[in-house]
């Protein structure tokens, strides 16, 4: 049992695939970690809630996620956490709401620190857990580099905490126009 680690651009197919691995499992967890903020994005959690059917046990967090999992994974074959991209940008703005454009030098090394502390705590529940953890993120390296530093801090951290997790992962997966490939 370990961490299946999938990766790819927005709208590629990652999280049906992550999905169609999890569903070979009896028992799912299924880790939301969005807050729904506008009509669009309650509509896109009703959209998935619908596709993934009624027989998983959803569960909508962003942070403390190690107290979460040790709190409901008992019993539980498989927890699918979708995704870990929508954890860093709530972080990255419950822990400064301010001007982007004139941020404090301190504040990009606090974020990551922040978001480093819960990635590490999904890998130490990981030592400890007897099923599979199927982490879902999107690959924020492969475009341009943001003009903003807002976007720039996000891409760094993302991709950082991307190469973290892949390391520790035991599969990696690059989903590409609805295709899986294994890289690890």
């Amino acid at each position: 049992m370990g961490i299946i680690f999938i990766t790819g651009g927005a709208k590629s197919g990652k999280s049906k695939f992550a999905e169609s691995l999890a569903f070979k499992r009896e028992k799912r967890i299924y880790l939301a970690t969005s807050v729904p903020l506008d009509n669009e994005m309650k509509s896109r959690v009703q959209k998935h809630r619908k596709q993934r059917g009624g027989d998983w046990i959803t569960i909508e967090a962003y942070k403390d996620l190690g107290k979460v999992l040790e709190k409901t994974a008992e019993n539980i074959d498989v927890i699918l956490l979708d995704c870990l991209t929508n954890m860093i940008s709530n972080i990255m703005f419950e822990v400064y709401d301010g001007n982007w454009e004139s941020i404090p030098d301190y504040i990009p090394e606090k974020i990551q620190n922040t978001v480093l502390a819960e990635v590490n705590k999904i890998l130490d529940f990981n030592k400890v857990y007897m099923g599979d953890i199927i982490l879902v993120s999107n690959e924020v390296g492969l475009g341009l580099v943001p003009e903003n530093p807002l976007g720039r801090y996000f891409r760094d951290i993302a991709g950082s905490m991307n190469q973290i997790i892949a390391a520790e992962s035991d599969e990696v997966y690059m989903v590409v126009s609805g295709i899986p490939v294994k890289i690890k």
